[in-house]
């Protein structure tokens, strides 16, 4: 080989390398959240990826070189947050005062916009998809990750290099976990984004805004006109939260009426010896007519003596839970865990993208047939809370796990590594704690134990009295709360042994109502009428308590607020589907049809609408059905609030209304003027504006907050063309009235 000067070898060296980047192909990875890009730009960058901050300041840029398909690549790792774009009414259309409600059905466009224009998403991925050749996406793998994708293509494609050859330029992983097995399998089997699961979420979100908007827009503008201590600055409707809060009021409507009846229960204690008192349970269970059950009593109090007609002796087993899904997570999050849907979601996708636990949302309850079972419970070998017990398991070999649902989308909830609570924190470290004893328990034996049932005569009536003795405790080990009470077992006894009487009465009882449904029993109820998925139960459930519309009280019950009460009797009154789950149970079904590619998008969109701008324009027409039961619990306008500055009109005192929406209104013109929200309002100095003559009063953003004087009047109506209603809030603008009132003294 001829040799040849340093500085011609590293021009040599130089153009190679050159040339070499400038074949090499630029890869774009984006994923759901800015700490899942990290987490998988460093399993797959084998943690040499090097990182700086994106454009928006929000979003980081991992960027490593690699193989991709056989050939030398760079790549590029990043994000976005949640949705890029979002679904809403062209401008004019947002308009409440100028638009007609009906016209959201069918005749107001849409379009989606920049769902957080702040973040400037949009163009923080067009600058990094510039001159790239390839995107993979690692958006989460559920119907509303599918979405984002073609947020993403949408956004990035027309900037890309366009491919010559024809070659696939568009890839999608698909993983349930952020381990390393998970994501370089997911790597290795790339895909392509389902367009039918991004339709269906496309039409779920185009019915819910036009059906949504278009009552929550009549029946705010309805009521809010009219009552004044109707404590809610927005009465929404929703496809899938009004059916959910129908649950809440139906269980408080059940309580209302329930009339409590009075029966008696025979209640017989035997002894035999020295041995302790047994309370034996009546075969009758209980009588609703006293004079009856007082008959029973006399017939039987005749007898001195007890006897043995049969001892039953039977082993049974108490089950192994099935496999963890998203539903069963949320409901012991709430029941025994204190902890609400919403919060618990957080804190499992915080869990999920740190790698702590596989992905929380999905409804399977079945473990895959090469799922590592051995693998995932030898991780937990080590910590300290369990460790004795999952050694024992390993050592005695894990038990086949019930057999469960697969629902087709994602594994069930796992933990995938060992954590400890100085890790994880309170909340946190209870949720996973609970995901972790769940799974062990999943592959544990069932709980076994011996029933004990002795059956009694005493007179002419029949008694029985049991007990179970644990053989076998199982599963309960790692899951105690699910345990067989101890009791006493019995001393030996067989056919034809007689016991003393010891006591005989009849107990006065009476039946007691229900009471208000749980979280853990709403989130029943709504999967088993199709109301919401498991990803989308937890905000309708917080929906309707944001909206005042049922308060939450202890033992996570929730109580229906006087407004959600009336709300539900009203749809009941006018048009009791709008209100029961079956219409969007229905519409469920159909959404799950287009994303299977069953059924057609625009078909669908097209049959929902026409069905629900038919029961818009009868409930319209019988609205005042339900302004009958307003009537009952509110007040009216004119009888609210309290005296605080005059009308410009009528030079008559307007009243305050403190509830919100804040406003004031004056009953002689039976006018109401909308005031700034979220502050205090109180008479500015008996100044009067020089435009309209209306007594000007000063909004206080809080304790230590600004303060601006505004006139009522202008606040709702513009002076000026070029200003917008509320702009007068302007600190200059009301500068600039005040300098005209002392020009015009």
């Amino acid at each position: 080989m001829p040799k040849c000067s340093f500085k011609v070898f590293i021009y040599r060296y130089s153009f190679c390398y050159t040339q070499r980047r400038k074949k090499m192909k630029t890869v774009l990875m984006v994923a759901e959240k800015p700490s899942l890009a990290q987490s998988i730009a460093k399993i797959l960058s084998r943690g040499s990826a090097s990182s700086r901050k994106g454009l928006n300041g929000a979003c980081s840029v991992h960027e490593y070189t690699g193989s991709f398909m056989g050939q030398s690549a760079r790549f590029k790792m990043t994000s976005v947050c949640g949705h890029v774009m979002s679904l809403d009414f062209i401008g004019k259309y947002n308009n409440w005062d100028k638009v007609d409600p009906a016209e959201l059905f069918s005749k107001a466009p849409t379009e989606k916009k920049e769902a957080n224009p702040k973040l400037n998403m949009l163009k923080f991925l067009q600058v990094e998809a510039r001159s790239c050749d390839i995107i993979v996406l690692w958006l989460d793998c559920d119907k509303e990750g599918e979405n984002i994708c073609f947020e993403v293509l949408d956004t990035v494609l027309p900037v890309m290099n366009k491919s010559t050859g024809g070659e696939c330029t568009v890839y999608r992983a698909k993983f349930s976990s952020i381990t390393d097995t998970d994501i370089l399998n997911a790597m290795n089997k790339l895909g392509e984004p389902n367009k039918n699961e991004a339709l269906s979420v496309d039409a779920r979100q185009e019915l819910d805004l036009r059906i949504g908007c278009a009552f929550t827009r009549f029946q705010t503008k309805y009521f809010q006109g009219k009552y004044g201590n109707l404590d809610s600055s927005l009465i929404s409707f929703g496809p899938c939260q009004t059916p959910t809060l129908g649950f809440c009021v139906e269980r408080h409507d059940k309580i209302q009426s329930f009339k409590p009846e009075t029966y008696w229960v025979l209640q017989v204690k035997v002894s035999r010896g020295q041995e302790q008192s047994l309370t034996l349970d009546w075969d009758r269970v209980r009588i609703f007519d006293r004079e009856i059950a007082q008959m029973f009593l006399n017939i039987t109090k005749a007898a001195r003596e007890a006897q043995v007609d049969s001892v039953s002796k039977k082993e049974k087993a108490k089950q192994r839970p099935q496999a963890l899904n998203t539903v069963e997570m949320l409901r012991v999050a709430s029941s025994a865990l204190g902890m609400g849907p919403q919060h618990t979601m957080q804190i499992a996708e915080r869990l999920y993208t740190q790698g702590y636990i596989s992905y929380p949302r999905t409804e399977t309850t079945h473990y895959p047939e090469n799922f590592d079972l051995k693998g995932t419970l030898r991780q937990q070998a080590n910590n300290p809370f369990w460790a004795d017990l999952v050694k024992a398991l390993l050592a005695e070999g894990v038990n086949r796990p019930r057999k469960g649902t697969d629902a087709g989308d994602h594994p069930p909830i796992t933990p995938m590594r060992s954590a400890t609570e100085a890790e994880l924190g309170s909340d946190a470290w209870r949720l996973y704690e609970y995901i972790t004893r769940h799974f062990i328990a999943t592959i544990s034996y069932d709980c076994k134990y011996l029933q004990t049932t002795i059956y009694f005569s005493v007179g002419c009536e029949r008694f029985t009295t049991t007990c179970k003795e644990v053989i076998s405790p199982g599963f309960t080990e790692i899951m105690p709360w699910q345990g067989i009470p101890n009791e006493e077992t019995f001393q030996p006894c067989e056919k034809g042994d007689k016991f003393g009487v010891d006591e005989m009465k009849l107990l006065e009882k009476q039946t007691s109502p229900p009471d208000y449904l749980t979280e853990a029993e709403l989130i029943t109820l709504m999967e088993k009428h199709g109301i919401g998925t498991d990803a989308s139960i937890p905000v309708h459930i917080n929906n309707v308590c944001q909206r005042n519309y049922v308060t939450v009280e202890s033992g996570r019950r929730l109580k229906p607020t006087s407004l959600g009460i009336v709300l539900v009797h009203g749809y009941y009154k006018i048009d009791q589907e709008l209100v029961l789950p079956t219409i969007r149970s229905a519409l469920e079904k159909q959404l799950n049809l287009i994303a299977q590619g069953k059924a057609n998008f625009q078909q669908v969109l097209d049959h929902t609408l026409d069905i629900f701008k038919r029961k818009f324009h009868y409930f319209v027409d019988s609205i005042a059905g339900m302004d009958e039961l307003m009537e009952v619990s509110f007040s009216p306008l004119a009888a609210t609030g309290k005296p605080l500055s005059r009308c410009g009109k009528c030079h008559r005192f307007m009243k305050y209304i403190q509830a919100k929406p804040s406003r004031l209104h004056c009953s002689h013109c039976d006018d109401t003027y909308s005031l700034p929200q979220n502050g205090t309002i109180k008479l500015y100095k008996e100044l009067r504006c020089p435009l309209d003559d209306f007594e000007l009063v000063l909004w206080s953003s809080g304790s230590r907050g600004k303060s601006y004087p505004l006139c009522p009047y202008c606040y709702n109506h513009a002076p000026f063309r070029d200003m917008k209603k509320g702009l007068s809030l302007d600190p200059l603008y009301n500068r600039a009235i005040i300098l005209t009132f002392l020009d015009f003294l």
